[in-house]
């Protein structure tokens, strides 16, 4: 059995050199080091790979047939530790995110930007997907972290908490509200409103909300995208509520945003994690981005 590159490379040399001494001076090494290699290497593949004299060395029938093949392995090996530096250095390499749509169009192009600024060689696949697919992509192993809420315990995921994420009424400029500091939950209920599917994080803390406090609501219009509802709230359907950083998508321009009270509606965004997997240093460096940028938020 084959378990020593050093073993090829000197056959390699000595094939190339026809000559041990000149194969020795390449390698660095005595020429007794040299020989005890060969052996070994012959040994290992129980051929006998040159016939030599003192005048000359040249490949048996065998050598010149495990010529190519042994040579193939040097490349591939050199090639595995060349890329195998490359993901390590960041210099090179993939990385899928699993995201909250609103943490997407929010936090995320500012961690963005710093990560491919200093590590632009590594490809991101972003994935901005409802709460509960965060949560079966990460548990499937088909992003390498994501970036949500998780509402219990899985014993297939590690959720550290980022930051927490504070909901607000969005509201056309004319509307009735608009003029307030501030509106509660019970007010928002008495006009038309936007929402985003059930299927969101956003709708099922309002729900919740709304079953706490005994009210009840039937939305006007039920959407997938905060973009949709933004333009749907601007165009006077109804009030949206929606995380506070909406306010920096395009399609929230002219909008009123105010906080809810009674009761504030907050959210803890998280990093979620595959327990047990490690992290590539792509997405080990990437959670550190996400992490610091936390702090700031």
């Amino acid at each position: 059995m084959i378990n020593e590159i050093r073993h090829i490379r000197a056959f390699l040399a000595v094939a190339k050199h026809a000559n041990f001494t000149r194969a020795s001076q390449e390698l660095h090494l005595s020429q007794s080091a040299l020989t005890v290699q060969i052996q070994q290497l012959e040994e290992s593949l129980g051929v006998k790979l040159f016939d030599r004299n003192k005048r000359r060395v040249v490949l048996t029938d065998a050598g010149r047939q495990v010529l190519a093949p042994l040579q193939r392995i040097v490349i591939d090996s050199e090639a595995i530790v060349s890329q195998t530096k490359e993901i390590a250095g960041l210099r090179r390499g993939i990385l899928s995110i699993a995201l909250l749509p609103s943490v997407a169009s929010g936090v995320f192009a500012g961690v963005l930007r710093r990560f491919t600024a200093t590590h632009p060689g590594i490809l991101i696949h972003v994935h901005d997907v409802v709460a509960g697919r965060v949560i079966e992509q990460v548990r499937k192993e088909e992003v390498d972290f994501g970036i949500g809420m998780i509402a219990r315990a899985d014993r297939e995921i590690v959720a550290s908490p980022l930051f927490t994420d504070r909901l607000f009424a969005f509201l056309p400029a004319r509307h009735p509200l608009s003029s307030r500091t501030a509106v509660s939950l019970r007010q928002i209920t008495e006009y038309p409103l936007v929402l985003t599917r059930m299927d969101s994080s956003v709708r099922a803390l309002v729900e919740d909300a709304l079953q706490k406090n005994s009210l009840h609501a039937v939305p006007t219009y039920e959407v997938n995208y905060m973009s949709t509802s933004l333009s749907l709230i601007r165009a006077g359907f109804g009030i949206g509520i929606l995380p506070e950083h909406a306010d920096t998508m395009g399609s929230a321009s002219g909008l009123i945003k105010l906080p809810i009270v009674r009761p504030a509606l907050t959210r803890q965004i998280q990093l979620i994690r595959r327990k047990g997997k490690s992290p590539s240093p792509a997405a080990a460096t990437m959670m550190d981005f996400f992490e610091q940028a936390a702090k700031t938020t």
